[in-house]
């Protein structure tokens, strides 16, 4: 597998493209549950087989890359990236996962993404694993599902790469009190060093159609959230740090304007922004970026910021 750092592109893989679309990728045809308790009782899915299907059961979309790089991570014995298409090829002809690509004008996206199939719940629930798999979920848009992407690959980065790593939520979910609503986060990062914690939580934000209004809307409820914050809110006790998630480095100043504009401020906490492929730098003390005011001219300017906490 290559490594993060020699990844030669300048486009993220999770960057929305005009006219993608979702295409199916899995296994047609019927596969009864008996036929998977004897491949079971064989050995042909065996324990790994099982912490493949967790992981996608807790994040819900992945591309094999990222259950390879959690695997190893975890000291699973894999072998390798070939190893894992193997057993994930197992999966889906026995339709306990499948999986769909990308593709548009420009041709299939390079990855696949893999979720869980009805099978897959089964056996989760056979182990009393929570699983709360529809096969609705299966249904989502590509811009859900790349948010999904971008978030996994932040916990993911940091999980691999930040001595101060501590825990990490899929989805963490905030309560906005005065719009009486709760929404979900594309990932929540704790960070521990010394006894003291701190929380990070990143909202991944792409070039949909109508973005702009689906984004100041979204932030909108941040306000709510963090202006009316008491301690242990949404299970913080204290405000978490928001980091916004572009897909590159325009895309970010295109979100700083929008929030300008609509003069949205989040009380008592600055406003940092990463990109997709920042995340693949060997370090993460200088993937962050504030926005600021240029003493001399009064315009705004963009300033990558060191954070020690993320060497």
């Amino acid at each position: 597998m290559v490594e993060d750092e020699k990844i030669k592109t300048q486009v993220s893989p999770f960057a929305m493209k005009e006219g993608e679309i979702k295409t199916f990728d899995g296994k047609d045809g019927y596969v009864s549950i008996n036929q998977i308790i004897h491949r079971i009782n064989l050995g042909h899915i065996s324990e790994i087989h099982f912490k493949i299907l967790e992981l996608v059961n807790e994040f819900e979309f992945m591309t094999s890359r990222q259950i390879y790089q959690i695997l190893v991570h975890r000291n699973v014995d894999i072998k390798s990236q070939d190893k894992l298409n193997n057993k994930l090829e197992q999966l889906i002809k026995t339709k306990i996962l499948t999986r769909y690509y990308f593709s548009s004008e420009d041709g299939k996206c390079i990855y696949r993404v893999y979720c869980l199939e009805k099978m897959g719940k089964y056996l989760l629930n056979s182990r009393n694993i929570e699983c709360k798999w529809q096969p609705t979920d299966n249904t989502k848009p590509v811009v859900m599902i790349k948010k999904r992407l971008a978030g996994n690959q932040i916990i993911i980065a940091y999980m691999r790469k930040v001595a101060a790593f501590d825990t990490y939520t899929v989805k963490p979910a905030i309560t906005a009190k005065k719009a009486g609503k709760t929404f979900k986060a594309n990932a929540g990062v704790k960070l521990t060093k010394n006894k003291t914690s701190l929380d990070f939580v990143f909202e991944a934000v792409r070039r949909e159609e109508e973005w702009q209004t689906r984004f100041v809307e979204r932030m909108k409820l941040y306000e709510d959230f963090y202006e009316n914050f008491v301690q242990f809110d949404s299970g913080y006790e204290r405000p978490p740090q928001l980091i916004l998630v572009a897909e590159d480095e325009k895309h970010m100043i295109e979100m700083f304007k929008e929030i300008v504009t609509n003069k949205i401020e989040l009380k008592n906490i600055k406003i940092y922004f990463t990109a997709d492929l920042s995340q693949n730098s060997t370090k993460l003390d200088k993937s962050l970026v504030e926005f600021g005011t240029d003493e001399k001219t009064g315009k705004y300017k963009m300033n990558n910021i060191e954070v020690k906490l993320l060497g």
